[in-house]
């Protein structure tokens, strides 16, 4: 928007994800930790809900 008063403009605010998607590490890292998180959780899961093995 430009200032009638004093002829300068301002740069428009960055909206957050643009930002976000501007840093390819920050996105490989909160990738990696929901992958990392999802499947220890998908894991934990199904060893709990294995059930009692019969021995002989």
């Amino acid at each position: 928007m430009d200032d009638e008063r004093t002829g300068s403009s301002t740069p428009p605010d960055i909206p957050f994800f643009q930002r976000l998607y501007d840093r390819p590490f920050v996105l490989l890292a909160i990738g990696m930790s929901i992958m990392l998180i999802v499947f220890t959780a998908w894991g934990l899961w199904e060893v709990m809900s294995l059930p009692e093995a019969t021995l002989p």
